[in-house]
């Protein structure tokens, strides 16, 4: 059988070298949980990356990372604004439900899954203060968003204000953080901007089963250690999740796998032209394709998944080979 030219998620693509060595080189004894010292030094680690003070924990999924972050933010009977198609919405299985114990998801609209200032006002503005109704106790943003759409250091700025004003926890879901700030070309704290938390992504950029939360107010990882506990996230070698952060984030390794799945993303792209859905600004790629279309696609040997009806989604990552990315624009253009 031919091996199919994988495009179908950059959850599925190998664990890149270093990652691997990095473990390798964690498996000594060394003080069980958070206690050893690669995963105290990620503090440091992440102040230094984004230039001001974090706390860094790890856990090992992104839904984990995003869950309990917020749950850090909103009470039972509060709400989380977020973007009707974001992950935390609909793909993560009732999750945010069931760590924030009962919360609601309180979805606004916008184009290529962004939410802006007069998208949040909208959801939030017609609930009345009172305990009739579920109250707004946080934002999520997603950067990049689920249709490979960054924000701009301006729109976060301009959400962190409302944020502030309306007293709500701003959290960023950064499962494809490092393709964002690939493609704004901007520092990692201008990606994140002014936010309380971020989930910072690694696994679907090279890593195996590690994630981090970056708390960026300090005090609300203090909440968050209990409730990893509470969870089942405190794994006892932690140390081998604390070594990917650490591989990913030396020698910029994150930023390199990010910009080797942007630049696939863009090739492809320019072959799409008018069948682009949303503008390529990470490494997602939605694009208008016929039921024979795609099955034509298929047959030649490309892994995807459909959206829809008349939509295809491709997903390159860190080690997406290149001539597989020729061939798929060149199919593509011929359509």
């Amino acid at each position: 059988m031919r091996v199919p030219m994988q495009f179908l998620s950059d959850n599925a693509a190998a664990v890149h070298p270093r990652v691997w060595q990095a473990m390798r080189a964690a498996d000594e004894s060394d003080s069980p949980y958070d206690g050893d010292a690669t995963s105290v030094a990620l503090d440091e680690r992440f102040s230094d990356l984004f230039g001001r003070e974090c706390v860094a924990l790890w856990v090992a999924t992104g839904t984990a990372a995003n869950c309990l972050a917020l749950a850090t933010m909103v009470q039972p009977h509060g709400g989380v604004v977020c973007h009707e198609e974001a992950h935390i919405e609909m793909d993560e299985g009732g999750a945010p439900g069931f760590y924030l114990h009962g919360a609601k998801l309180l979805l606004a609209r916008g184009e290529g899954a962004k939410i802006d200032v007069d998208a949040i006002k909208a959801t939030i503005d017609p609930i009345r203060d009172d305990v009739h109704q579920v109250q707004p106790h946080a934002i999520s943003v997603t950067q990049a968003s689920e249709y490979g759409c960054s924000y701009r250091p301006g729109e976060i700025a301009a959400i962190s204000e409302l944020a502030r004003d309306r007293s709500l926890g701003l959290h960023m879901d950064g499962a494809r953080f490092a393709n964002a700030v690939a493609f704004l070309d901007c520092s990692p704290g201008e990606a994140a901007g002014p936010i309380d938390a971020l989930s910072f992504g690694c696994v679907k950029n090279g890593g195996m089963s590690a994630e981090a939360i970056v708390f960026f107010d300090t005090v609300l990882a203090d909440v968050a250690r209990y409730r990893r506990k509470r969870s089942g996230h405190l794994q006892s070698k932690g140390r081998f999740l604390a070594a990917q952060l650490h591989a990913m984030l030396k020698n910029d390794l994150w930023l390199d796998n990010a910009r080797h799945a942007n630049a696939s993303a863009a090739e492809i792209a320019s072959a799409c032209q008018e069948r682009l859905i949303h503008p390529v600004e990470a490494n997602e790629l939605f694009v208008r394709c016929t039921a024979d279309e795609r099955e034509a696609l298929r047959k030649q040997g490309f892994g995807f998944y459909d959206w829809g009806a008349d939509a295809a989604r491709f997903v390159t990552a860190w080690n997406t080979p290149d001539n597989a990315v020729r061939a798929l624009a060149k199919v593509i253009s011929r359509l």
